[in-house]
C-alpha cells in the first residue's frame, strides 16, 4: 500500500498521476489499464480541487492498495460531503445541447471501474474504486 497527500490543487494533478503510474508500472499493469485509471483519477481528484472545499482549498489523499485479484483506489478528503455514487447517471444518448451539464466525468470512471464505493466517516469523504485485475487481464489481446 502507498498513499499520497497533497493539497487539493489542480497544479498537484501531474504528481497525482505519476504516482499511480509509478505504482501501476511497479505492478506491471497493462498499458491501457494505465490509461483508464489516470482518467478516472484525473476526474475525481479535479472534482475534490474545484468543488471539495469552494471557495477555500485542503488536502486530498490518494491511496492505492492492491492483492493479486484487485486494485483499489482510494481518494479522501475533509471537503464538503458529496457522494458520486448517488449521481443518477446522465442520459447519453439525449442529443448535448438537451442533455443538462454535469455527471458525465463520474459516468465515464462508474465505466472504468468494477466498482465505486463512497462513506462519510467523520468530516472525511471516503471514496473507493475498485479493478479486477483479473478480469482486465483476460480480456487483453494476444
Amino acid at each position: 500500500m502507498k498513499a499520497l497527500k497533497t493539497e487539493a490543487k489542480v497544479e498537484n494533478l501531474q504528481q497525482v498521476l505519476g504516482f499511480l503510474e509509478e505504482y501501476l508500472e511497479e505492478m506491471n499493469c497493462p498499458p491501457r489499464l494505465l490509461m483508464q485509471l489516470q482518467i478516472a483519477l484525473e476526474e475525481l481528484y479535479t472534482n475534490i480541487c474545484f468543488y471539495a472545499y469552494e471557495p477555500l482549498t485542503g488536502d486530498a489523499l490518494v491511496v492505492l492498495d492492491h492483492n493479486e485479484s484487485v486494485l483499489k483506489v482510494y481518494l479522501i478528503d475533509h471537503g464538503i460531503p458529496f457522494d458520486p455514487t448517488a449521481k443518477e447517471d446522465p442520459d447519453i444518448y439525449l442529443d448535448a445541447a438537451e442533455r443538462p451539464i454535469g455527471g458525465l466525468g463520474i459516468y465515464m470512471v462508474k465505466q472504468i471501474v468494477d466498482r465505486m464505493d463512497y462513506s462519510r466517516v467523520g468530516d472525511m469523504n471516503i471514496l473507493c474504486l475498485t479493478k479486477d485485475l483479473n478480469r482486465e487481464i483476460a480480456n487483453v489481446k494476444i
